[in-house]
């Protein structure tokens, strides 16, 4: 699908306005791009590179065992020796603050796919000094539509795969979007955030113009009467198409457009 619908100022504007807060937010010190690895834990203590203490895992949850000398902020607090985090809920995540020198690093711990991980964030991470930027297409609003939501009796849990072999992702999914681009099409949808949903999906554009595995998008909660808006044109990469330290989802199989979607952000450079 080609579109040459010219957007009005104010359209333009406010899409302006979101697109460069959510680069910002992308870029931050301590955003996805100042990943430095993604460590899985296991019940084998180990000591990495680029984070402090020796780390390990069991059904009681992460541990790390800081040595002398070394110490990690926990919800500001200064922690030194045993730090137990706790069972961690499944796609939950916690950070701790490690002063490196100069350089505030934040170690993301988090459980994703029934495994405990950690994900140290330094700013200084080549993947976010050298970042560009993301391209995107040219705002249109032909790619606003109108779009009904049908739900589910009950909610429904949904498996997904992910960009890592092997791994699978659960969300619920309380129903589906319809909506008309250029013939009817549907969207299963999860539950984003607060009242919002939350769509994964891949269309023609996906290898080609941008990123292959999937697409990402928030949708506004549904009004009394079911109706809502799917603005294509706020479509966003996830963290896995700029790092391969991430564990994304990918979108579930009825997700799959046969048309294409040229709005919203496209494959980075």
């Amino acid at each position: 699908m080609t579109t040459t619908t010219p957007a009005a100022p104010d359209f333009q504007a406010a899409w302006s306005a979101w697109h460069d807060a959510h680069e910002r937010a992308r870029a931050s010190e301590h955003g996805f791009l100042a990943i430095t690895s993604i460590r899985w834990l296991t019940s084998t203590p180990e000591r990495f590179d680029d984070a402090p203490g020796t780390w390990s895992t069991s059904d009681d949850g992460p541990v790390v065992v800081l040595a002398e000398g070394e110490s990690i902020e926990v919800d500001g607090v200064r922690v030194t020796g045993t730090h137990r985090f706790g069972p961690l809920p499944e796609r939950s995540s916690t950070s701790v603050v490690w002063r490196d020198g100069d350089e505030t690093v934040v170690v993301e711990v988090a459980r994703r796919g029934g495994s405990d991980v950690i994900r140290p964030r330094r700013p200084s991470n080549g993947t976010r000094v050298s970042y560009p930027g993301t391209p995107s297409y040219e705002p249109d609003p032909a790619f606003v539509v109108d779009a009904h939501f049908e739900p589910f009796e009950t909610p429904r849990s949904v498996t997904v795969g992910s960009v890592v072999d092997g791994l699978q992702h659960v969300y619920e999914a309380p129903g589906v979007l319809t909506f008309d681009l250029d013939g009817p099409r549907s969207l299963l949808a999860f539950n984003g955030h607060g009242d919002g949903l939350h769509v994964l999906f891949t269309d023609r554009t996906s290898g080609v113009t941008t990123y292959a595995a999937n697409r990402s998008l928030d949708v506004a909660a549904p009004d009394a009467s079911s109706a809502t808006t799917i603005d294509f044109n706020r479509a966003t990469n996830l963290p896995c198409a700029y790092t391969v330290h991430a564990t994304c989802p990918l979108p579930p199989a009825e997700n799959r457009l046969d048309v294409a979607v040229e709005a919203g952000e496209r494959l980075p450079v």
